[in-house]
Parts: structure tokens; sequence; C-alpha cells
């Protein structure tokens, strides 16, 4: 569960604002997203080679 603490004189929507982004950054919904139906672990795997294979090219890139 997230805790935002409202300071006293704190405008709603920046507290607003702040769970957001905490929200976002703890990463629930794309969990429960990718709980909606079962992948496979190789399916996974290779997802992840080819996700890892995508960084190294920009990477490469960038070095150039």
């Amino acid at each position: 569960m997230l805790i935002i603490p409202v300071k006293d004189g704190e405008n709603i929507d920046r507290a607003l604002k702040r769970y957001k982004r905490k929200f976002d950054r703890t990463g629930t919904m794309r969990q429960l997203r990718g709980r909606q139906q079962f992948t496979k672990p190789s399916v996974r795997r290779r997802a992840e080679i080819q996700k890892a294979q995508y960084i190294q090219t920009l990477r490469d890139q960038e070095q150039i």
C-alpha cells in the first residue's frame, strides 16, 4: 500500500502527482497486465533476449 504524506499547505494536485509517480515506479500495473495471461518461460526468455539485443544496438549506435 502506498502512503503519501500530505504536508501542511500543500496543493492536493501536487500530492496526487507524487502519488501517481510513485505508483508508476512500483510497476504494479505492468505486473497486473503481465499476469492476465500465462506466457511460457521460453517465450519470456526470448522476449528478454530480444530486448537486450535492441538495447545493445542502441548503445552501439550511440558510441559511433
